[in-house]
């Protein structure tokens, strides 16, 4: 009996201590205002971002990649949509004008201006992806897709075709001149996912924080 009190007295204090310990620890992370505290934020922020958050969109939009942040101004407009319209484009190696270059692959203005993102977007946008089957992929529909440059690419789809049962793609991002060799032969199985909603300048966040751990030799993918 007394054996049975002692071992109840025994859990009973294991159980205060370990309550005690975790009253610390939610404190800490949540009432604290000291540095290490927000230390510890960003860092549970970073594991929950990662492991859980990143993984659970990524299977709801079927794709490997469900947040890009855009890196580069390749699918920038320079002012207004008309601005951009009659701005410098390259046709059979010479000098034309975006609206030369669309016009001759048969996209008018009336066509491009019903394409998904019209007006482009800018570097540090957040760009949300939906994984899709390459048959649903249209002309105009912007894809992030991977390359040869070792990182992917977001460019608009301007021509599509099949070959040996497979699809394959062009593109070319809104603000550059012409297709480039890694706009060509896209085969679908590089394709992660089509872009389907844009977030201003949100990533300018990860960029940062990416940029500030490989200062230490940490790489966030």
């Amino acid at each position: 009996m007394k054996k049975s009190r002692k071992k109840a007295e025994t859990e009973a204090k294991e159980k205060s201590k370990a309550k005690g310990i975790l009253q610390k620890i939610w404190y800490f992370i949540w009432e604290d205002n000291s540095v290490w505290s927000w230390i510890a934020n960003i860092i549970l922020a970073f594991i929950l971002i990662k492991f859980v958050v990143y993984p659970g969109l990524g299977y709801a939009l079927s794709t490997s990649h469900p947040v890009v942040a855009v890196v580069s101004g390749s699918m920038e407009h320079d002012g207004s949509f008309d601005q951009w319209w009659n701005s410098n484009a390259i046709c059979n190696h010479s000098l034309c004008t975006q609206k030369e270059f669309y016009n001759s692959i048969g996209i008018n203005k009336t066509r491009f201006r019903s394409f998904i993102f019209k007006n482009g977007f800018n570097t540090g946008d957040i760009i949300i992806l939906h994984g899709i089957e390459p048959e649903k992929i249209g002309i105009g529909d912007v894809i992030v897709f991977n390359s040869d440059l070792n990182y992917p690419i977001i460019h608009r789809v301007i021509k599509k075709e099949y070959k040996n049962n497979r699809i394959y793609f062009t593109t070319k991002g809104d603000h550059n001149e012409f297709s480039g060799k890694e706009d060509k032969n896209i085969s679908q199985d590089k394709v992660i996912g089509k872009a389907i909603f844009r977030i201003p300048y949100l990533g300018r966040i990860k960029m940062v924080f990416a940029k500030a751990l490989s200062i230490f030799g940490i790489n966030m993918k």
